[in-house]
């Protein structure tokens, strides 16, 4: 066994310090390091025979960058996958499966981003659930002391091992290697269930589909995409229910951030369910987030946009925002109901709420346009999963700010 010297400048510029490039953790294939030498600016880490070629992993987090935690929860078939999809490109490139693993991998990653599914930590298969009668919701079926180690770890800046639920076979597959990334997503059914994890979560989100809009969605997907019979999707929800509402629901209350999907009122008695009432319901009090407001920060709002500026079909479109109270918590709600014709004109509505974390005028109005085809970019859902992604990338740069100022503030001391 060979060692690779790995030689930096004796005398950083300031641009690239020794301090910054020593804290790194860095193995080879895995391999820990091995020692570090500050007076001759020298990294050892294992290697082979000398000749070959060797390939360096290098965690993209230090231990002067811990991990962002995020958490969505939603049932199933309830837009995680659109969401995520949405929040990856705030923060720039597609978030795509690990090169060369399982091809059945749940993981997305990108530069910035490593979304994990959370069904990887169930601990029974397909099998063995209909074996103990148990579903997919019911925490027996799930491994919360993993889950909870693993996040943990993540967010110490520690690879993980992470098992991998295959969806397509309903078994579990050999685990896959999961290096720390600036942003760690876990989402699925319990982020917020374990009391040990959420601790560990920097923000949460919580997608909450009645049960009108969840079912016309689940026919949607279910019946065009997957085949399945409408007496069978109608059966399926029927099973979900008792454990939904005893373990999934509830974990809405814990989430900094509820959207939520409701039938449209602009139409009495509506039943078609295309036409959607969405409500963003934002914590009051939490780090590094401030609520969205309309026109007056904790006014009660109702506002019909003028038909000139903001083209929509039938019947229309209104806004509402203000204060409230959710399990027991003080919120500000904003809402939307109805849809709009053109993408473009949203720059009108965006120009009218304040704290949307934007980097520049119009910047939700491009990304919206940049995912016209999403599911939901006429309505509130597309519309507010883009804010909420603004309001994460808020967050994220808030906390690196903060950690950035501590070698200050100890400095100084």
């Amino acid at each position: 066994m060979a060692n690779i010297k790995l030689t930096f400048p004796s005398s950083p510029s300031s641009s690239t310090s020794m301090q910054t490039l020593l804290p790194l953790r860095a193995g080879f294939y895995g391999a820990p390091l091995l020692s570090s030498s500050p007076s001759s600016g020298h990294l050892l880490v294992p290697g082979h025979s000398s000749g070959k070629r060797y390939k360096l992993f290098v965690c993209t987090a230090s231990s002067t960058e811990q991990p962002v935690i995020i958490g969505l929860a939603a049932d199933s078939g309830c837009g995680k996958s659109t969401f995520m999809r949405r929040l990856t490109s705030v923060f720039g490139g597609a978030a795509t499966p690990p090169k060369g693993g399982n091809p059945d991998s749940n993981t997305l990653i990108s530069d910035t981003t490593t979304v994990i599914c959370l069904d990887d930590y169930h601990s029974l298969d397909r099998n063995g659930r209909k074996r103990e009668n148990v579903t997919a919701l019911d925490p027996r079926a799930n491994n919360f002391d993993l889950m909870c180690e693993q996040v943990k770890a993540i967010k110490e800046g520690r690879p993980i091992e992470k098992p991998i639920y295959n969806h397509v076979t309903g078994l579990l597959d050999p685990p896959e290697t999961i290096l720390p990334p600036k942003i760690f997503v876990i989402e699925g059914l319990h982020p917020m269930f374990d009391a040990r994890v959420r601790e560990l979560l920097d923000f949460s989100i919580y997608l909450d589909i009645s049960d009108e809009v969840k079912f016309a969605w689940k026919i949607q997907r279910d019946m065009a995409e997957r085949g399945h019979s409408l007496e069978s999707i109608k059966a399926s929800i029927a099973a979900r229910k008792p454990d939904f509402d005893a373990y999934i629901d509830p974990q809405k209350q814990h989430a900094d951030v509820v959207i939520q999907v409701l039938p449209t009122r602009l139409i009495p008695d509506d039943n078609e369910g295309k036409i959607l009432r969405v409500r963003m319901i934002m914590k009051e009090g939490i780090p590094n987030f401030k609520p969205v407001y309309l026109f007056d920060e904790g006014s009660t709002i109702s506002w019909i946009p003028c038909g000139r500026k903001l083209t929509c079909s039938y019947p229309g479109i209104q806004f509402s925002y203000g204060p409230d109270v959710y399990y027991d918590n003080e919120v500000s709600v904003l809402e939307m109901d109805g849809q709009f014709d053109k993408l473009d004109e949203l720059i009108y509505v965006e120009s009218h709420l304040s704290n949307l974390s934007t980097k520049f005028y119009g910047e939700i109005t491009q990304q919206m346009l940049k995912h016209a085809d999403f599911p939901g970019s006429n309505n509130g859902t597309g519309f507010f999963q883009t804010v909420v992604g603004l309001k994460i990338r808020d967050v994220y740069e808030a906390l690196r700010a903060e950690e950035a100022a501590t070698p200050l503030k100890s400095a100084k001391a």
